[in-house]
């Protein structure tokens, strides 16, 4: 809650006079907390209090100054916070975030739920670290707080002019080098605030501004999904080293072998299949090869705007402007190969391949005359988010306290993409798929002028299809919220605490997606573009057997000629973006709790108890793009949630923790859309897939429970033990069915159809570990060394349903949850001296099932990451006593990160390279 100085000082007093153990435990401790520290040991120690103080499971990160939170960006900072994982470290950031496992988390700035156009939550790796105060990780919440999100609750604080005593004004600067992109990117804000005093009361404004610019460059060698062939001994209809593709015309029983294996078909050596009735035996290899050269240029600019007024002690009003914005034209060079062909293999095929010893699985292999295309691929996005709040606190009474406001938000989001093929034929390939992955193209002897071993020849391809995409989606809100604070006079139950939260909200989708091969084909050809060509170079920096370039269509040319060559392909250049839905929800919550206190076993024993009631009404309107049918729905959700907390007081600075909370998470509006995608066969296999919503999703609802031995040591030192566990019911997962459509303009007219249902239950329990350690006994070099250490520990199982062609349950399947590592784990030594401090941290997370494959023909389905690790470095020195120079470095020791199809050292699946980036930087405040 936002209070006034007098507020805060009058709630302190209360609290403090009714629990006279605790003021003896810290008579020096003030009642007004400073918001701003520097130094790694103040703002730890501001951290622990945090902690301490609160009557939930929550963990906090606290800036050591103005615009300084120990990381490069918000999602990099929490990794160092237990029981949160980061993934997705790409674009030369960490971008997605997890608490305990689980990716579904609110986000709220100032305690003000914010989302990103129509989605429900924020990119927190859109979020400036530069306009960050403090940042709260609740894992388990009270009846106040917002409900949705089941892994738990990430709160963003900025500054207000209040925090400060009067002027205050710093910028900072800073030059961050990515080794991928050779480029050095900007990274700049300021922060100017100010405080008066008049007859009229006192006024404060502050106005926060920050840029930030990334060009990125992101490489990925990819091995595709894993499939049956033929051995060299064929059974008919089949020829040696055939692919066994799921439905064959001259064979009797189809399929041959099922779609989306869990676990893949059998790999032990002479495994067989049944082919009109006859045992043959198969060998297991990759179906394509893909080379990504991605290069990025995003920028985000972001502000703002805080006024305050405080008329006398006992009221105080505030007006907070946020802006954040996102531009990103993003460049994938992309080289496909398919490596299933098994022609032109000469009269000894079983000479072109060698499999992993005592297995099926095919470790290397030579396959010929198979197709190649390359793909420009040009993406353009912009987001813009503001939001607006006016509201007010007021200390109606000694014993009374009341605050209220009112928030509008709108966010849009705009996307355009454009691609181009460039297709040819390859003579001979070469593949070896044991550790990273490596391809290589012959020159056939045959053909003097040509070297078809060269990609980067534009003479060799072809212009193949284009494709044309754009999504607009825009959402709003209006936000009302009341909370009050009431003193009680009695000696067990000490507060009461209320509220009213009501949310209107809005969001649509509008897109369209045009697709096409070349009309005029005389015009067509790549000779005829000057500059159409584009070309990369030193492609993964020789860590990999794999070409250093290769040619494919100038994305961004194609993008500035954009309705030339629509034209050449009989596209529109004038389509028009369709809405595809449309989204109106209202969501009233009502809250009341008691916090409580007495004694047992001698012993102060204090807590919470709290109900949180829900109502949420969502209209819905769907368009469907091939009918043009409109649908409409409506449903509406209504839950009580419960909550407790307890907090038992074994000594003066050791505390035991018990929490029970219930939380619930609404479906995304996205998921509840039933207009059905469709994508044709493109792989040949027999049918085509889509993917649709389902209007009649329901919430996802989870029980949470934790129990924590907590051990506060000294200034900036804790030790703390968590258990907790996760009851989750109605768990959202993806069902497959088969459906028959006859479609204008598709070869497929049988689809395989995945939705997503309410059909899951799952369970996340664990266990987190927290050691932070700074000696107060040490003298001379010694002092100020320190150790901050955490470390969790997870078991999850999910239950999936096992449904049959028509999408009816046969039975139930466990796996384990996906984003879930059992293991994490974060180290940092630092090292504080008066003039300067330097830290080195790492952090580590343990494998983890992260997507599944498409159940069109992946075998096994599940893409598991390998273990990923970063050591970063920071040092800053304080030139002057406003003046600090700042040296940062991470990924110091230039990981390269895998997947693998079923988790099997034998499925490598992609390889990428992390950038390491160098930053040097300074800030000047006064």
């Amino acid at each position: 809650m936002k209070r006034s100085y007098l507020s805060r000082s009058i709630a302190a007093t209360l609290a403090f006079a009714s629990t006279p153990a605790l003021t003896q435990s810290f008579p020096d401790e003030p009642l007004l907390e400073e918001i701003v520290v520097t130094g790694i040991r103040a703002s730890l120690n501001k951290a622990i209090s945090i902690k301490r103080d609160s009557m939930h499971v929550m963990d906090s990160i606290v800036a050591e100054d103005i615009g300084k939170l120990p990381d490069n960006n918000v999602v990099e900072s929490l990794q160092r916070v237990s029981g949160v994982q980061v993934t997705d470290r790409g674009a030369g950031e960490a971008n997605a975030v997890s608490i305990r496992g689980l990716t579904d988390i609110s986000t709220t700035i100032n305690g003000r739920t914010v989302f990103i156009s129509a989605g429900r939550a924020v990119a927190l790796a859109d979020m400036p670290s530069t306009l960050v105060s403090r940042v709260d990780v609740i894992k388990n919440r009270g009846a106040e707080h917002y409900e949705n999100g089941i892994a738990g609750l990430i709160d963003v604080h900025t500054f207000q002019p209040f925090d400060f005593d009067g002027a205050h004004v710093s910028v900072s600067a800073r030059g961050v080098y990515m080794e991928e992109s050779e480029k050095t990117n900007p990274n700049i804000s300021a922060l100017f605030s100010n405080r008066w005093s008049s007859e009229a009361g006192e006024f404060g404004a502050l106005l926060n501004v920050s840029y930030a610019r990334t060009e990125s460059r992101d490489q990925l060698v990819t091995a595709g999904a894993q499939v049956p062939f033929m051995s060299e001994n064929p059974v008919a209809p089949y020829v040696a080293l055939e692919r066994i593709f799921l439905d064959h015309p001259d064979v009797s029983e189809s399929p041959i072998w099922a779609s989306g294996l869990e676990q893949g078909l059998p790999t032990e050596a002479g495994s067989t299949l049944s082919i009109n009735g006859e045992e043959a035996e198969y060998y297991l290899s990759r179906d394509a090869f893909i080379l990504n050269d991605i290069t990025g240029d995003r920028e985000r600019p972001a502000a703002n705007l805080s006024l305050q007024f405080a008329p006398n002690d006992s009221s105080e009003y505030t007006f907070e402007a946020f802006y954040n914005g996102y531009r990103n034209e993003g460049l994938n060079s992309q080289m496909f190969s398919y490596v299933d062909s098994w022609w032109a293999l000469g009269s000894s095929p079983e000479e072109t391949f060698e499999t992993y010893e005592g297995t099926n699985i095919i470790k290397s292999r030579t396959v010929g005359a198979n197709g190649t295309f390359g793909s420009g691929d040009y993406t353009k996005s912009e987001t813009d988010s503001f939001l607006y709040a006016l509201g007010g606190d007021w200390q109606l009474a000694d014993d009374v306290y009341l605050e209220s406001e009112v928030v509008y938000q709108k966010s849009e989001y705009d996307t355009h993409f454009v691609a181009m093929r460039n297709d040819t034929a390859r003579y001979m390939t070469s593949v070896n798929f044991d550790g990273i992955p490596g391809i290589e193209f012959a020159d056939d002897p045959a053909t003097e002028s040509v070297d078809e071993g060269n990609l980067a020849d534009a003479s060799q391809y072809t212009m193949g299809v284009m494709y044309d995409n754009a999504a607009k989606d825009q959402g709003s809100a209006v936000t009302f919220t009341t909370d009050g604070e009431y003193f009680l006079d009695n000696e067990v139950f000490t507060l009461v605490k209320f509220g009213v939260r009501y949310d209107d909200r809005d969001a649509e989708e509008f897109g369209y997606s045009q697709t096409g091969a070349c009309a005029q084909p005389s015009q067509c050809s790549f000779d005829l573009y000057e500059g159409i060509a584009h070309i990369n170079n030193d492609f993964f920096g020789g860590e990999a057997d794999v070409p250093r370039s290769w040619m494919v269509a100038d994305s961004a040319y194609i993008a500035d000629n954009r309705s030339e060559f629509l034209g050449l392909y009989g596209l529109n250049p004038e389509q028009t973006l369709r809405q595809e839905f449309a989204v109106e929800e209202a969501n009233l919550a009502l809250y009341a709790s008691s916090e409580f206190e007495t004694r047992l076993a001698g012993l102060r024993l204090d807590g919470e108890i709290g109900l949180r009631y829900v109502d949420v009404q969502t209209d819905t309107q769907f368009h469907d793009s091939v009918s043009g049918d409109v649908t409409e729905a409506t449903t509406d959700t209504d839950e009580l949630l419960k909550t407790l907390a307890l907090r038992y007081h074994l000594r003066q600075d050791v505390l035991l923790r018990l929490s029970y909370g219930e939380t619930l998470r609404m479906p995304n509006f996205g998921d509840l859309n039933p207009t059905i995608t469709y994508l044709d066969d493109t792989t040949n296999v027999g049918y085509g897939t889509a993917t649709s919503g389902n209007a009649n999703l329901q919430p996802t609802s989870s029980q949470n429970i934790d129990l924590s031995l907590e051990w506060y040591i000294g200034d900036a030192s804790s030790a703390y033990l968590t258990w907790f566990e996760r009851d989750i019911e109605g768990l959202v997962v993806s069902y497959r069915s088969v459906l028959e459509r006859d479609l204008d303009g598709f070869e497929a007219d049988t689809f395989v159809l995945t939705r997503p249902e309410n059909a899951g239950e799952g369970t996340l329990s664990g266990v987190e570990i927290g050691f932070n350690y700074f000696p107060e006994n040490l003298t001379g070099a010694w002092d100020g060394l320190g150790l901050q250490s955490s470390a969790t520990f997870l078991d999850t199982e999910q239950v999936n349903p096992v449904v049959d062609t028509d999408g009816e349950i046969t039975g139930y399947t466990e796996s384990d949850m996906f984003g879930v590592s059992d293991e994490s784990y974060s180290v940092t030594l630092a090292y504080e001296r008066p003039s300067f401090d330097t830290r080195l941290s790492y952090v580590w997370r343990s494998d983890f099932l992260f997507t599944n494959d498409s159940g069109q023909f992946a075998n096994p389905t599940g893409i598991y990451r390998d273990a990923q690790g970063s050591l970063d470095y920071q040092f800053s020195y304080n030139a002057t006593d406003g003046l600090t120079f700042t040296f940062d470095a991470t990924n110091l020791t230039g990981e390269v990160y895998q997947s693998r199809y079923g988790n099997s050292e034998l499925h490598t699946a992609s390889t990428w390279q992390i950038s390491r980036t160098f930053a040097l930087g300074a800030r000047y405040t006064f």
